[in-house]
């Protein structure tokens, strides 16, 4: 095992981690070896962590074997010795390691049932169809338990507290950033989430919910906003091998209490309390842009009456995913965050209705237009609603804030002072020439409840104007320039025998 005299910092535990990953590169998809990497570095840290809890209590007891177990008992996970990575490293040179580390995951599950049931289901660290023939697969994962076995994970040798979280959002952002159009169903670049997260403003005490959570990252970047941690978590996920990356994202952000379902939210909503939908004082999403197929044929007759303002089209869920977080919100206070594609705008017919109907209860709030190339796997230009359950004003926000960000090579991307300034935009709810505009709703109604951003807020550059007097001085004075160079190009050539 290597150890440090230095605490490890995030970026040094984040080169290893990515070269881990060439264990995988090229032979296996990257939407699949997430699974794995992404595993591994849990059943590291928690094996870490119980080593360096072991070795406090031993101290702390002057070895009392007794007492030290009793302690250890208490913790936040237990994992039995053959379960930890230590074991695993040790028969890194089996033929059948695979079937090894898939028994170290039941036994951890079982020893953290009530935290832990089911998060490994999903993950076969012995699939031949995944990680090859036998001989290959062992050499891939005795290669990748090395590539760990570099890292020490023990609290008392890192940095920060949060270096291990920030690690594995490092490497989820890293795998969305190669995922393809997959990526955006399990992470929201954290721009966009630090954005979010500032515009609803959580703070001590709130129930918070990402009814389509992915991997959880949004979830998590909210809670940071509340700053003595007093908070309340949840989230929904109907992929399951997502879910499980975002439960122990959760673990590994110190959100033990967390509660995080496995369902299908729009059709089978697990957080349920007294046979009704939970309510949250904050709700946000990235949920997946215009799904199909999302249940529209059931909606009718939805046993918790969402969608009696109107089901919106089968083709098209985003109105769907928008009002389950309108109701799941606290009656006169809840505020509603979620990311859009621009169609929710200015769509008609289902979906107009809907629209009118927010508008018409007062529960729309704020408009904001995104840069395009924010998001992992489209380009489409997405916006955010903000619904606010307990607004001061009839009064709606439009903010243009598609042409401020920074470039990137294969995305684009918020700077801080491009989040600064829609953040401070939307707190003082006021019009800003050529950026925002706080539209009545008279306004809003005059233009058939159409809430496309142009409308509102006008970007139009008047072009200067052309000085043509100027222009034509400009031509001679390069005409003249031009007949100069010539004659002294026909000087050369009859001085080298070429003239005429």
């Amino acid at each position: 095992m290597v150890t440090s005299t230095k605490p490890a910092t995030q970026d040094e535990i984040n080169g290893i981690l990515w070269r881990a990953c060439d264990t995988f590169r090229g032979a296996i998809d990257p939407a699949q070896y997430k699974d794995y990497i992404l595993t591994m570095l849990f059943v590291k840290y928690l094996s870490d962590l119980t080593r360096d809890k072991r070795e406090e209590y031993a101290a702390r007891y002057d070895g009392d074997v007794a007492r030290v177990e009793r302690a250890m008992a208490r913790e936040r996970f237990i994992i039995p010795t053959s379960a930890t990575f230590e074991h695993l490293y040790a028969h890194r040179d089996d033929d059948n390691i695979g079937e090894t580390i898939n028994i170290a995951l039941d036994a951890i599950e079982e020893q953290n049932r009530a935290k832990l049931e089911n998060v490994f289901r999903g993950i076969d660290f012995n699939s031949e169809s995944s990680l090859g023939q036998t001989r290959d697969r062992n050499r891939r994962l005795k290669n990748l338990l090395e590539d760990f076995n570099q890292l020490d994970l023990r609290p008392s040798h890192l940095e920060s507290r949060d270096v291990i979280g920030d690690c594995y959002e490092y490497l989820i952002g890293m795998f969305a950033a190669g995922g393809g159009k997959k990526a955006g169903e399990f992470y929201t670049p954290p721009e966009v989430s630090l954005l979010l997260a500032k515009l609803v403003a959580p703070k001590s005490g709130d129930r918070i919910c990402d009814p389509a959570c992915g991997s959880g990252s949004l979830l998590i970047r909210v809670a940071r906003e509340v700053a003595d941690g007093n908070y309340f978590l949840a989230g929904q996920e109907s992929n399951g091998s997502t879910w499980s990356l975002c439960r122990m994202n959760m673990y590994l952000h110190g959100c033990d209490a967390a509660r995080i379902e496995w369902c299908d939210t729009l059709n089978n909503s697990a957080l349920v309390e007294s046979d009704s939908l939970m309510r949250f004082d904050i709700v946000v999403a990235n949920p997946p842009f215009s799904l199909d197929k999302w249940g529209a044929e059931s909606a009718a007759a939805d046993k918790y009456r969402r969608f009696w303002r109107g089901v919106p089209p089968k083709s098209k869920g985003d109105y769907a995913f928008i009002t389950h977080m309108v109701e799941i919100a606290r009656d006169g206070s809840g505020k509603v965050g979620v990311i859009v594609p621009h169609g929710v705008l200015f769509r008609g017919g289902a979906e107009g209705a809907i629209r009118r109907q927010f508008i018409e209860e007062n529960l729309l709030e704020a408009v904001i237009g995104l840069p395009t190339g924010l998001f992992y796997g489209t380009g489409i230009p997405a916006c955010i609603l903000l619904f606010h359950k307990g607004k001061s004003t009839t009064d709606v926000l439009f903010i243009d804030a598609s042409r401020e960000f920074g470039e990137g090579r294969n995305q684009n991307a918020l700077r801080g002072q491009d989040i600064d300034k829609i953040v401070a935009t939307h707190g003082t709810f006021a019009t800003v020439e050529k950026y925002a505009k706080r539209a009545t709703r008279e306004e809003i109604a005059a233009n058939d409840y159409n809430l496309n951003i142009p409308r509102y807020v006008d970007t139009f550059e008047q072009e200067e104007g052309i000085d043509i007097a100027a222009v034509q001085v400009e031509i001679d004075r390069l005409e003249g320039e031009l007949a100069g160079t010539r004659a002294e190009m026909r000087q050369y050539l009859e001085e080298l025998g070429y003239g005429k």
